[in-house]
């Protein structure tokens, strides 16, 4: 009795296999899409770039918003193809929704800037100065 499972089931289909190889061979389930995107942040010293992999995705499709000190970049990409050919008709549709967010505690929000080329967005985020109070004497009565 040591060592049995009495309910275990154990699933050795030939089609699970095959699915599962599928699976490993393409890299994952192919139903599942990707929901960030690749960024890269350099710093510049005076500013941090921000460099963010959105290709395919149309400059109106690209979304920044800042919210206390948050950034969020957000892209909805939509696509729609269309073959036909003989008698057979394909149509396959493709929708993404992308974000990710960036906290943005010492940064000047007021002056970031953003580009869009080649499929790569870049933020410039300057950094904050400090602001010390100017040095002063104190006269001895």
């Amino acid at each position: 009795m040591l060592g049995l499972t009495p309910y275990e089931r154990r699933n050795y289909n030939l089609f699970n296999y095959f699915d599962d190889l599928e699976k490993q061979f393409f890299g994952g389930d192919m139903k599942q899409e990707v929901s960030h995107f690749r960024t890269d942040i350099r710093d510049e010293g005076d500013k941090f770039v921000l460099e963010a992999e959105l290709p395919g995705f149309k400059k109106e499709d690209i979304k920044i918003d800042l919210h206390d000190d948050t950034l969020t970049v957000s892209a909805v990409h939509e696509e729609k193809a269309e073959d036909k050919k003989d008698n057979y008709i394909r149509r396959e549709r493709k929708f993404g929704s992308y974000s990710r967010s960036f906290d943005v505690t010492n940064i000047d929000t007021q002056n970031i800037q953003a580009g869009y080329e080649n499929g790569i967005l870049t933020l410039d985020l300057p950094k904050q100065t400090e602001t010390k109070p100017p040095r002063r004497s104190i006269e001895i009565r």
